[in-house]
């Protein structure tokens, strides 16, 4: 018997992406809602407790209260707010993590989707707190270069009306608090114990993110160089079908001379890691769609993993 789906929230841009890469897979049934019922909270609890498992697309309030209105203990979720990323009962959506964390996902009647931020920082940053090489307490820089689709319905609209301000043709730093909403995640699926220094800057392009974190040798332990970094990433994620690390002296050949190009992985799964650096100082940049592997197609992932069919991914 095939599974059967609900998007609650299937009209924001996550769930019309989750939608899309639903739409053509024959194994599975997907539970739909008419428009006039879709703020409806009887039509949607009915569909929520039908449903073998729900995606959740709703603001972080509204992502709550979906959650309360599951009664059915055999519903499965994935929550892709922020509102569970850090909430007890709730397994972190990112499967290559740990060694462990895929089965986990496996196992979990409520899964977190990881933010987009977050996935590109905790790609680079969880495996060498987990190697020994960077010490918890290293207050790290970090930046990040996203499309303006990462900011939802509302500024694509901002973005895409003929008569913008000027001000929407040149990249924009925010998060000027320096308190993102994915900082908490961050460091709780790192290990680090001192918040980074994070700012995300927003340009005039629609999808492609790329995280970069800046290291030098002497805030390491054991005195790794820019190689060595790289070599613990690789061995971390050898055999993932969706994060690659670019071998040493390939990475002029994934981008063009001196510049990497933040949508070079767009309408797909894939994450990859760059390291530039010349052993003392080391770039180290992750690079994905924030469309994809930065949200729906993190969440298709774990919904595939969760009902194993993980080999359709």
């Amino acid at each position: 018997m095939k599974p059967t789906i609900f998007i609650d929230g299937r009209e924001g841009t996550t769930g019309l992406q989750i939608d899309t890469r639903l739409r053509g897979r024959t194994d599975m049934k997907l539970i739909t809602i008419p428009e006039t019922l879709r703020k409806d909270e009887a039509a949607r609890k009915e569909r929520l407790n039908a449903a073998d498992l729900v995606f959740l697309c709703l603001p972080d309030a509204a992502a709550r209260e979906a959650v309360a209105l599951i009664e059915n203990p055999h519903t499965r979720v994935i929550d892709a707010s922020t509102a569970h990323r850090t909430a007890p009962g709730w397994v972190y959506g990112f499967p290559e993590l740990t060694p462990t964390r895929r089965q986990e996902v496996r196992d979990a009647m409520r899964v977190s989707n990881p933010g987009c931020h977050a996935t590109g920082f905790l790609a680079i940053v969880a495996p060498l707190v987990a190697a020994g090489v960077l010490p918890k307490d290293t207050i790290l820089p970090c930046y990040a270069l996203t499309g303006y689709s990462g900011g939802g319905k509302a500024m694509i609209a901002d973005y895409q009306v003929p008569s913008r301000p000027d001000a929407l043709h040149a990249p924009r730093i925010y998060g000027l608090g320096l308190h993102h909403k994915h900082l908490p995640e961050m460091m709780a699926q790192s290990g680090l114990t001192r918040r980074p220094i994070f700012t995300p800057i927003v340009g005039d392009y629609y999808a492609g993110l790329a995280v970069t974190v800046l290291l030098h040798r002497g805030q390491l332990t054991n005195d790794p160089t820019s190689e060595d970094l790289r070599d613990i990433l690789a061995a971390h994620y050898q055999g993932q079908q969706f994060i690659s690390v670019t071998p040493p002296g390939e990475e002029e050949a994934h981008a063009t001379p001196d510049f990497i190009e933040a949508n070079a992985h767009v309408g797909t799964n894939h994450l990859e890691l760059l390291t530039f650096g010349d052993g003392d100082y080391t770039m180290l940049t992750a690079r994905f769609d924030n469309l994809g592997k930065g949200a729906s197609g993190a969440a298709v992932q774990n919904m595939d993993i969760m009902l194993g069919l993980e080999h359709l991914s």
